[in-house]
């Protein structure tokens, strides 16, 4: 995993914006861009399978689960790679360009409509954002020396331009579907059309970050640039065969989940023990924060498990089983998407604000025990559901539309709990010298747990046979949901106190 580069020896003198590097903004518009991309797409992607190459037929959900949780997983695992390319063969500028280059030319490549086409269109998209996203992100760390204090405070300037791309896209995305053929009552070849240009309209995001950072990486002044004896073109040439000859691989992950299971178990093993090796070497005190990692990086797992239900099985929930109609006016499946995002912006101030608080009173939560309420904060989500899907069904078979927009809610509460407290936390207990195989341990949690979460919507959608997703087959599933996550959330506020003991005093 590439991490931010703490040895600069002299930082360019970079003209301000707004109190902070100009570059910020810059990279601030090519994450939103890149963001805009990839959940422009994301909510479409299970649907889009069911509507193009399965007729539109509920048989298909169980297929789309499978490929919309591959695909996820396979996102976070690409990051680890990416993250190598960019520190020890072409530099974090060329990486991100040619990550870019690939997600645009794999979302065209989406369009073809025939499913071989589809899914290895799918692997080149894979492929670039295992180069893009950890590689950009690196670059705002980059922009402030050592101990600058408006180092946090830019990374949270960046994590809005990411939130807005996120907020926006399904708004976008989803009003083209719906102006192009994708509404309830419309043919299978309508709605099929609607997605596709919906895809089309995604890539063109990403165009736009590729060109927004193509001519806007000279404000850089030299970060980021190729290392030292590396600056000609052919590691750039070898690293792009590189990324064709791993996608085929990526297409065969794609195809057999089982493989992928076992493949990021492994990877996931060989970090854990890695870790745990470098733990006992340097004495009690790092062996005990290890543990604590991996006693937290299990409850990640089971977080995005059922968070990552989101572009999944709650699609086809909102698809088929929520009350969209406004009058007349079909409120389209995509927004539900933009849901979080929205969630984030409003909430995340005011959890700032209330940890602040706490803290001046010596009461802020310690980070297990965050986790712990962020696993019953996606919980609660889940219960919204049940308690719906229980209660509230109209003659139409129906729930609320409140309650899927609720449910998003309660979920990022969840998120703002854990998910940036994770990433502090392995900063923090993380040995010195394995940073970037701690961050990448961090990443494959929540790549199994993506992969978990495809398999979860598959097996709703499973047990309604012909069906598909169901009334009875949601309440099965999200009754389980809440219980697991219920129950793993107290468990870990439970044991917080011991977790805490193994920090030896990290907060």
């Amino acid at each position: 995993m590439a991490t931010t580069s703490e040895t600069t020896p002299a930082l360019p003198s970079y003209p301000q914006m707004l109190g902070h590097p100009k570059p910020l903004w810059m990279l601030f518009m090519s994450e939103f861009w890149e963001r805009f991309c990839f959940y422009g797409m994301r909510w479409m992607l299970a649907l889009y399978i069911v509507a193009q190459f399965y007729g539109g037929e509920a048989i298909g959900e169980k297929s789309a689960n499978d490929t919309y949780g591959a695909y996820l997983a396979l996102v976070y695992a690409t990051a680890i790679l990416g993250g190598q390319v960019a520190d020890r063969i072409l530099g974090f500028q060329r990486t991100v360009l040619l990550g870019a280059a690939f997600i645009s030319v794999g979302l065209f490549v989406l369009l073809v409509p025939t499913q071989a086409v589809f899914m290895y269109g799918l692997s080149l998209v894979i492929v670039g954002n295992g180069m893009f996203k950890p590689n950009i992100s690196s670059m705002v760390g980059q922009l402030y020396a050592q101990g600058d204090p408006r180092r946090d405070r830019g990374f949270t300037l960046f994590y809005m331009g990411i939130n807005a791309g996120g907020l926006v896209a399904p708004l976008v995305t989803g009003y083209v579907a719906a102006k192009f053929g994708y509404f309830d009552g419309a043919g299978v070849a309508e709605r099929a059309n609607g997605l596709r240009i919906a895809f089309a309209v995604a890539g063109l995001g990403m165009v736009i970050s590729w060109l927004w950072f193509f001519f806007g990486r000279r404000q850089l002044l030299g970060v980021g640039r190729p290392p030292a004896g590396a600056e000609g073109y052919r590691r750039l040439l070898l690293v792009t065969l590189g990324g064709l000859a791993l996608s085929p691989l990526i297409y065969f992950l794609l195809h057999h989940n089982e493989w992928l299971a076992g493949m990021l178990a492994v990877l996931f093993a060989g970090c854990c023990v890695a870790l745990v090796a470098a733990g006992l070497k340097d004495g009690p005190v790092q062996r005990d924060r290890i543990f604590a990692l991996l006693i937290l990086f299990t409850a990640n797992v089971l977080f995005w498990m059922f968070f990552e239900q989101a572009g999944g099985s709650f699609n086809f929930l909102a698809e088929k089983v929520v009350d969209r109609d406004f009058g007349g006016w079909e409120f389209p499946v995509g927004w539900f998407q933009s849901v979080n995002p929205l969630a984030i912006v409003v909430l995340a101030p005011l959890v700032t604000i209330v940890w602040g608080w706490l803290d001046r009173r010596n009461l802020e939560p310690s980070i297990p025990r965050k986790f712990g309420i962020g696993l019953i904060g996606n919980a609660l989500g889940f219960l919204v559901l049940v308690i719906a899907l229980k209660e509230f069904v109209s003659d139409a078979g129906l729930i609320p539309f409140s309650a899927l927009a609720l449910c998003y809610v309660m979920q990022t509460v969840g998120e703002l709990h854990l998910s940036p407290i994770g990433l502090s936390m392995v900063t923090k207990l993380a040995p010195a010298r394995m940073v970037g195989v701690t961050m990448g341990a961090w990443f494959l949690s929540i790549a199994i747990g993506n992969s978990l979460a495809g398999a979860l919507g598959k097996w709703i959608s499973a047990e309604g046979g012909e069906q598909g997703l169901t009334v009875a087959t949601a309440l099965s599933g999200y009754t389980f949901g809440f219980w697991l996550l219920l129950g793993i959330g107290v468990l870990v506020l439970a044991v917080a106190p011991l977790i805490n003991r193994l920090t030896h005093g990290v907060r």
